[in-house]
């Protein structure tokens, strides 16, 4: 799961039905996407749904609109709705978006008050920590998972709610692709010494550095993922 993403438990689904049936079934099918339940190009299928969630096809459509303007869902005339399947050039794409992104919050990073500077490193030290842990036994979805958190840190700390907005669609987007590789390592032990070096540049206070391995990381997870899918 993305971290910025909670599990739709009972509790959770009672506060979000209280607010309204279309947020309910878009953070329904939010999760299903991201898990996998729904793979990038499964149908959707409009009443299924409202019967699964005992609501009508008006929360079900709203659902499916928000989630379209979002690019996790297509909808084709005469077909129906369907999970995004993000292509080849797509893909290069959102990588370049994400390593300006990712670029730019570390930049911002190293110019935080050194307190919070310096509680931002001790926790990107700690999911450091944590993504060895998970690379010494090869759980690779553990690890993910934990890279994906590394960078949201810095992301939530720019502290710019649109860089912050953008940054969740391209994760999301990017994550559709990656669904049917979270059993292959993708050179965890080389992405390990990138983030710490990255983490040391934060620590250190070097806006250029931190921009420059951030945006380079990027690119470089990008061909290890294209090495490894062929």
């Amino acid at each position: 799961m993305l971290p910025w993403h909670t599990a739709t438990d009972q509790s959770h689904l009672a506060a979000v039905r209280s607010t309204s049936f279309s947020k309910l079934v878009r953070e329904h099918l939010l999760g299903r996407i991201l898990r996998g339940d729904l793979p990038p190009g499964a149908r959707i299928s409009e009443p299924d749904v409202a019967a699964e969630l005992g609501v009508s096809r008006v929360p079900v459509r709203e659902a499916l609109r928000e989630l379209e303007s979002s690019g996790l869902v297509v909808s084709r005339k005469h077909a129906g709705v369907f999970v995004h399947a993000p292509d080849a050039d797509e893909i290069q794409g959102l990588y370049d978006l994400r390593a300006l992104l990712d670029g730019y919050a570390g930049r911002r990073a190293t110019r935080l008050p050194l307190p919070q500077r310096i509680a931002l490193c001790d926790a990107l030290d700690a999911s450091i920590a944590d993504m060895r842990a998970a690379a010494e036994v090869q759980d690779v979805a553990r690890y993910y998972g934990e890279n994906l958190r590394f960078h949201w840190l810095m992301v939530e700390a720019a502290d710019n709610l649109p860089v912050a907005e953008t940054y969740r669609n391209v994760v999301q987007k990017l994550h559709l692709s990656r669904l049917k590789n979270l059993s292959q390592d993708m050179g965890m032990q080389a992405s390990i010494t990138e983030h710490a070096a990255i983490a040391r540049a934060v620590r250190d206070g070097d806006a250029d550095l931190s921009e420059r391995l951030l945006a380079t990381h990027v690119q470089d997870a990008f061909g290890r993922l294209t090495d490894a899918t062929g």
